[in-house]
Parts: structure tokens; sequence; C-alpha cells
């Protein structure tokens, strides 16, 4: 059973204004799940360090097999037919709306975050917000820190930081840290996640396995996918409306840049689905990318950030039910008395079809739903009952006001 009751932005209403980067113009027009957490050190290191020198070593070997067994003769004429003369070439700027280009100007505020503490080591990705050092991540990033652990930053010049964290929220898998004396960073340029089109091109930048500053890019191939990946303690679920992308993304690139190709932030990455493993996280099997990756729509989060960044305790929106997938949407178990859903007259065994223009195909849908408005929106409720549809507009409560 899950909790329809946590949610947050609506990327129907205006974007929110906020402090963190410089609005980005529209996208140009060419336009889940397992939560792919910060690398562990120990282990994934040694797996990409073991990749390479069997590589290293398979080339060696192969130069060495050649180099006995071939023909002297066939060589000389091999070696009579070549050039010795370089090519003279100039480098060309990159294309604008390039990948090369996007990466250029999204590089400076990508960081690498190293994390230690009771449970562990790990690292991830973030995303430079302010020129002082305010930068945003996931929270299941630095979640291994919190409680006395340590926060390593390392920035796109070469230079690193320690840094502390000023707000975390398990509801939408976001965290804000602060690096500490630091200036003049290159803060990211933010976007609109609902100017995203299915097929849009688009480019991650992060740290996986630990290699800082890689680049991939793909396209955007779905949007609002309902991603669940776990639990907060209180047992409301980690549910989001992700983008889906097929740019490779791996453990470790957790927390960086989902771009568009203005290099506007479109999304935060944070998980995967892996071939070797359906559990949570991705831990098991060490699978890497399979051309399914999600990331957190940008619009969905920023007031969240802002809440964050001031120190305040993030609020989501709910509409005071708990819920169960059913083949029509999602099927009322519960009905918290004084809530939202109780004033709209909806009663257990309904089944919410719809969130405004919005299909609920399941409980997750619904979750994922209600978290991209925030509490105080009004929403049109469509829900079945013994076959009959009914409706009403609503007004979504906040989980501020839970004792």
């Amino acid at each position: 059973m899950s909790d329809a009751s946590t949610p947050q932005h609506a990327p129907q209403q205006p974007p929110h204004p906020s402090p963190w980067g410089t609005p980005a113009p529209p996208p140009a027009p060419q336009r889940e799940p397992q939560r792919e957490p910060g690398r562990r050190r120990t282990g994934l290191a040694a797996v990409v360090v073991t990749s390479l020198i069997v590589g290293g070593g398979a080339g060696l070997g192969g130069a060495a097999l050649w180099d006995v067994t071939r023909d002297d003769s066939a060589t000389s004429a091999l070696a009579g037919s070549l050039s010795t003369s370089p090519v003279s070439q100039t480098e060309a700027p990159a294309p604008e709306g390039s990948v090369e280009a996007v990466a250029r100007e999204v590089l400076p505020s990508v960081v690498k975050i190293d994390v230690s503490g009771a449970q562990g080591t790990g690292s991830g990705s973030g995303i430079v917000l302010t020129a002082d050092g305010t930068i945003l991540t996931n929270n299941h990033v630095v979640e291994v820190a919190e409680g006395g652990g340590d926060i390593r930053v390392s920035f796109d010049d070469g230079t690193s930081a320690d840094a502390e964290i000023l707000g975390t929220d398990p509801l939408t898998d976001t965290a804000v840290i602060q690096a500490a004396d630091v200036s003049d960073l290159t803060p990211a340029t933010i976007g609109k996640s609902a100017n995203l089109g299915v097929g849009e091109g688009v480019v991650a930048i992060g740290s996986p396995f630990g290699l800082d500053a890689t680049v991939t890019s793909g396209i955007v191939s779905a949007l609002d996918r309902p991603v669940n990946v776990g639990s907060d303690d209180a047992g409301n679920s980690t549910t989001y409306p992700a983008i889906q992308t097929d740019a490779a993304i791996n453990p470790g690139n957790s927390g960086g840049p989902l771009v568009d190709m203005t290099g506007a932030v479109v999304g935060i990455n944070s998980s995967i689905r892996t071939a070797a493993s359906q559990s949570p996280y991705g831990q098991s099997g060490q699978s890497g990318s399979i051309g399914l990756g999600f990331a957190i729509p940008i619009d969905e989060v920023m007031p969240i950030v802002d809440q964050m960044a001031k120190g305040e305790t993030p609020t989501h929106a709910r509409l005071g039910i708990r819920i169960s997938d059913d083949a029509a949407g999602a099927r009322i178990e519960d009905v918290t008395a004084g809530s939202t859903a109780e004033d709209a007259g909806i009663e257990p065994g309904d089944v919410i079809t719809s969130i405004d223009d919005r299909r609920i195909t399941g409980a997750d849908s619904l979750v994922a739903t209600i978290r991209s408005y925030r509490p105080g929106d009004e929403v049109t409720v469509t829900w079945l009952r013994d076959g009959q549809e009914q409706q009403a507009s609503v007004t979504l409560d906040s989980d501020a006001t839970e004792g």
C-alpha cells in the first residue's frame, strides 16, 4: 500500500521564482527503476581499474603476437605506402546546440561529491547553484554523511572543499549542501522541464564510478514516468514523475544534471533500471546503464530546494488518503479524517482515475502526480464509485500540518 499524501509543484503552474541560476529560454524545437546510488568506493573503483588493466593487457598481448608472426616483406610494402606527413588541422568552434558546446558550458557547474560516515563511504555528483558554493544533489548521495560524516566537493578546475548539509528531503530524493570558503563558481542555468518533449536531445553529466566530468548524451525517452525508489522512516514512498532518458547514467551520476541542448538544467539524474537486479538502488550485480535512466524534473523540486537552502523543513502537497493499485487507477484504502479528500466526499473503495488532465494508472502514478503540485494548489479529482464517475475540485493539504 502506498501513501499518496506527500506531494509538490505542478508543471502546469507558472515557473516558481528562484534565486538559483538564470532562467533559460525555451529549448530549441529539436526537439524508469532503481535508485542509482552514490558510488561505493570499495569494489566499484576496483572494477573500473581492473577493466582498464585488462584492456591494456589485451592490447599489449595482441601487439606482441603480431610482431612475432608478421611478414617482413608485406610490412615493408605497407610502410612504403604510408604518408609520413601529418595533416594540418585547426580546431573548429563547437556548433551551437551540439553536445560539445553543451558540455563546455555545463561542465564548470558540475561537481564530484565524496562522502563518508558511520555507514561507509560513497560518491556522487552535484549541481552548482550559487557562486559561493550552494550545491544541489540527491538525498541518497549525502545521507551516509548525516549525523557527523564528512563531505568533500571537487570542482571542475581541480580544486576541492569541505561541505556541510543545509537540508535533505527523502520524499523527493533531493538535498542541498554548502561548500566552505569558495567563491566565483559558475552557477548552472536552471531550465524548465515542462518544456521538454519526447525525442528531444539531452545531455547527462556527472561522475559515474568516480570518473568525474563524464559526458553522455541521448534523448528524452518518456515523460512523467512514475518511479518508486523506496520510502522514508514514516513509510511515505519516494516516488516522482521522472524524465526517462537513454543517455547513459551509472552509479555515481546521481545528483548530476540532465540538461537540454541549450545547456539548461531540466532534471537531476537519480536512478536507473538494471538488467542484473530489481532491488532498490541497483546495488547487487554492479550492473551499469542499459539505456533506462531517470531524472527528477527540475520544475517539481525547485520550491523544495528553496526551502532547504533557507534551512526550512520541506513541505509537500497531500490528498490525505492511503491507496493501492487497481486495474482502473488508484484504489482508496483509507481516508484521513479532516483531509481535503474527506471534504471532497472521496471514500474507501473509490478508484481515482485522473488528476486534472493526467490519467492515473496505479498507486505510484497517483503519488508521483500529487508530488508535482504544491500545498494549496487546486486540482480536479476524478474517481469511480460502483462504476459511476464522480468529480470534485479540491485544494491540496500540506504535510506541514501533520502532528
